[in-house]
């Protein structure tokens, strides 16, 4: 066969916002429901960057009943004099030109959450349309966008169907924005209010004195945040239903040329650290070099403390960081210009700047804190607590230094429990953790032999939420998960040594069985994070009914398929119902909730890490009447098909 040759005629050049169109994953990640919020954040954020710059105080996020969504601040209004270059008022280059905006200098926005200038106009694109309204000098101005279908077939994304134009007077400033999904590129979604209404209470938390008000006009429902204690308030909501130690949190707040400071932080009686850390109003939730420089300030500060108040005796070593954290949650609130983030979804800040400047203007801070008296009780209180983890940790460690020195028993000892996968290819390879002996039989039977792995339990797991961390690793079918995934945990972690790319978790569709799947998910959260922040984590759907007979077998999964299949059986069907997974034989397992080709897979994502930290605070914690409160307002247990929208094929 002839070679085909490659010549400039072949290269395709795209117009506008047609790589949007083409490619909206490199823009906002994915088309799924994460996505179809993310366009509705830029927006957002672009009235957020304004606030945060000191123009402004409130936004306003309307849920309308045709499905758009309109988001209003009472900043400076975009632009609306002509681009000296691009002959076309700023709104329509800000909208139709990626990479276009003012924030690509430090003139106009000293700090940025929307560093590549290309939230507008993605969000344009991505709409059937989009209208822009400016109130700016005394006037208010117009322009709508549409995405439109030529003769042809082809899309044009965001055109304004006429320039921008006066429309009347204003004795205000800002700008609305009202904008409609476009379905051909996201399907059957909608927005949801509860998701909105998180990350409202977030960004208000973030911005002290922001008001950021959220209404449904589909349900009524309206929400208004707003926090004059700023982050110090976060800490405080972050805290509700753990057993905090000091009656309020502490608060530091320092700027340099470099960046501007935020932390709070408060101890409790819990065994482990929490630290949600941001940058310019985006979640840091790998952390980073600024999360970096505060830990490493904040244990010098303390062991500092400690030995100039002889709270560590001269012969006793200094504290570890991780002993200073144990049971501390912090909220860091950083924001700097010129951000570097590692990697396109801007979950970890690379800037080595923030490092050395966070910890410097931590260690000035937190040592003036300290040197007041009247912060000596909450000193002594996080050194105390210290002291005592450091004891859990040294017998932690010979813990595992023994459990290191019998690895092959413990290898040994899951021939019984373990059936593994024959393939070597990791990428390929599934771990089910399945509740029981009896289902884990079938699952063992059913499997694909050579990508899945089958790990029965016993007995139910420990929760992690309530125990040390040496009682935790006491617990049987804890210490098998560990052997079986070979990774370590906590502190000793290693993603790289993960030998399944699925770890699924199986269990009844019952209380015992949803239990079992919090109690897991709890243990992956505190200890084994990076498993669930990865994409590694998922839980097996299995059917709820069988409608069959002679000509006709159907497995549903929620009441409302149960109504469907019913009706498609039409006269002398029978229905079983599944109590558990031991009631179905090796065929069924496989053919309803182990074959790739027709299972259903629910990921683990953490979408909101405060949120996380506070649901799993809640669902697993020691405060029985909040749990209650949450479950008799949140729980349907008739309805398990409203939770279907969100589960995902794998």
């Amino acid at each position: 066969m002839a070679e085909k040759k490659y010549e400039s005629k072949d290269i395709v050049v795209l117009d506008g916002l047609d790589a949007v169109r083409l490619r909206p994953g490199m823009y906002i990640g994915t088309t799924s429901n994460r996505g179809y919020h993310h366009i509705l954040w830029e927006i957002v954020d672009n009235a957020i960057d304004e606030i945060s710059n000191g123009f402004g105080d409130t936004i306003h996020i309307t849920l309308n009943t045709d499905g758009s969504a309109t988001v209003e601040d009472n900043g400076r209004g975009i632009p609306v004099d002509v681009h000296p270059t691009l002959k076309k008022s700023g709104v329509e280059v800000v909208y139709t030109t990626l990479h276009a905006g003012g924030k690509f200098n430090n003139e106009n926005y000293k700090f940025s959450g929307g560093l590549h200038g290309v939230g507008a106009s993605v969000t344009n694109a991505l709409s059937r349309w989009c209208n822009v309204t400016v109130n700016k000098d005394g006037k208010q101005y117009f322009v709508e966008f549409h995405s439109f279908e030529d003769e042809n077939g082809k899309i044009h994304s965001g055109i304004p169907v006429a320039p921008l134009r006066q429309i009347g007077t204003s004795t205000t400033t800002g700008t609305k924005v009202t904008f409609l999904p476009d379905d051909r590129v996201f399907g059957e979604q909608e927005f949801s209010f509860e998701t909105i209404v998180k990350r409202a209470r977030e960004l208000a938390f973030l911005n002290k004195g922001l008001r950021i008000v959220v209404d449904d006009s589909r349900t009524n429902d309206h929400s208004d945040f707003h926090y004059e204690g700023g982050i110090k308030d976060f800490v405080a909501y972050m805290v509700e239903g753990k057993n905090a130690l000091f009656k309020t949190p502490l608060y530091i707040a320092a700027e340099s040329k470099v960046v501007s400071l935020e932390v709070s932080f408060v101890s409790t009686d819990s065994y482990t650290e929490n630290t949600f850390s941001y940058v310019n109003n985006i979640p840091t939730t790998e952390g980073g070099m600024h999360e970096i420089g505060f830990k490493s300030a904040f244990t010098k500060v303390f062991n500092d403390y400690a030995r100039e108040n002889n709270l560590l005796k001269e012969k006793e070593a200094n504290l570890l960081g991780e002993d200073f954290r144990e049971g501390l949650v912090t909220v860091i609130n950083v924001k700097m210009s010129n951000v570097q983030f590692e990697g396109q979804t801007k979950t970890k800040l690379g800037n080595p700047e923030a490092r050395t400047e966070v910890e410097a203007l931590t260690i000035a801070e937190l040592t003036n804190l300290l040197a007041d008296k009247k912060n000596a009780t909450y000193a002594e209180v996080i050194i105390e607590k210290a002291k005592q983890a450091a004891k859990v940790r040294l017998a932690a460690k010979k813990a595992k230094e023994y459990a290191r020195a019998k690895n092959g028993a413990e290898n040994f000892n899951l021939v019984g429990k373990l059936a593994s996968s024959t393939s070597k290819d990791k990428t390929k390879s599934e771990l089910f953790i399945v509740e029981g002996d009896s289902a884990g039989g079938s699952a063992k039977q059913g499997r694909d032999r050579r990508y899945q792995a089958i790990l029965p339990l016993r007995g139910k797991p420990l929760n992690a939420e309530k125990k040390r961390i040496d009682q935790v690793l006491a617990n049987e079918e804890i210490r098998t998960i560990i052997s079986a995934l070979d990774t370590g945990f906590g502190e000793d972690f290693d993603l790289s040594s993960l030998r399944y790319n699925k770890i699924i978790i199986l269990s009844d569709a019952d209380v015992d069985g949803f239990h079992i799947r919090a109690i897991l998910c709890t243990f992956f959260y505190r200890y084994m994070r990076q498993l669930i922040t990865e994409g590694h984590v998922f839980v097996g759907l299995p059917p709820l009914y069988k409608v069959y007979k002679k000509d006709y077998e159907k497995y549903v999964y929620s009441d409302a398929e149960l109504a469907e299949a019913v009706a498609s059986a039409g006269k002398g069907y029978m229905i079983q119902r599944y109590k558990g997974l031991g009631e179905m034989n090796p065929e069924q397992l496989w053919e309803t909730t182990m074959d790739p080709e027709h299972r259903t897979l629910i990921q683990v994502t953490i979408e909101d890490a405060a949120e996380a930290e506070r649901m799993i605070t809640t669902l697993m914690g020691d405060n029985i009447e909040e749990r209650k409160a949450y479950i008799n307002e949140h729980a349907n247990f008739d309805r398990v098909d409203t939770f279907m929208r969100d589960y995902k094929k794998v």
